[in-house]
């Protein structure tokens, strides 16, 4: 960290942050100033069962069904990618923290290998919906990120304050 630019952290967000989310992890490094660097995949290309069983183990029974009768389309994932990338930039930027960001193809682990690689971080703050089966068994994006990246991950869940 260098004392003209602060923190540089790298958070990768498969949703719009919303002003609560982006309060919470401004907080977290206190009075240090943080410029963001957001990734959003455009394409999460989730399991239909896994989301059914997430919706599931949060006892979520209409968002479990709504899972099931609403896939979205390639399209429909394009439109909420760039949707969850402007939202999140607008609400960091309002919280007066420096953002800029892009849309990521493929697997969104090997995004954020490439994005350090082309400019290194202080670490990467991976946001996301909870997901019982990848949390549980060590599959989700920021187990996967702590194997493979050389830098502190740190997984918080969307709309709340719990830690993945």
């Amino acid at each position: 960290m260098t004392a003209s630019t602060g923190l540089s952290i790298v958070l990768l967000t498969e949703e719009a942050l919303t002003a609560a989310d982006v309060v919470r992890l401004v907080s977290l490094h206190g009075t240090d100033p943080a410029q963001y660097r957001v990734l959003v995949p455009e394409d999460t290309d989730r399991n239909l069962l896994a989301d059914v069983l997430d919706h599931l183990s949060l006892l979520e029974l209409r968002e479990a069904v709504a899972a099931v009768a609403s896939r979205r389309h390639e399209d429909d994932d394009r439109v909420h990618a760039d949707r969850a990338l402007a939202g999140t930039l607008a609400e960091l930027q309002s919280a007066g923290s420096p953002a800029t960001g892009h849309l990521v193809q493929g697997d969104p682990v090997a995004a954020l290998q490439k994005e350090l690689a082309d400019t290194p971080a202080d670490e990467v703050i991976v946001v996301t919906r909870p997901h019982a089966v990848e949390d549980t068994f060590h599959t989700d994006w920021a187990s996967r990120a702590r194997e493979r990246l050389g830098v502190p991950v740190l997984h918080v869940y969307a709309g709340s304050s719990w830690l993945g």
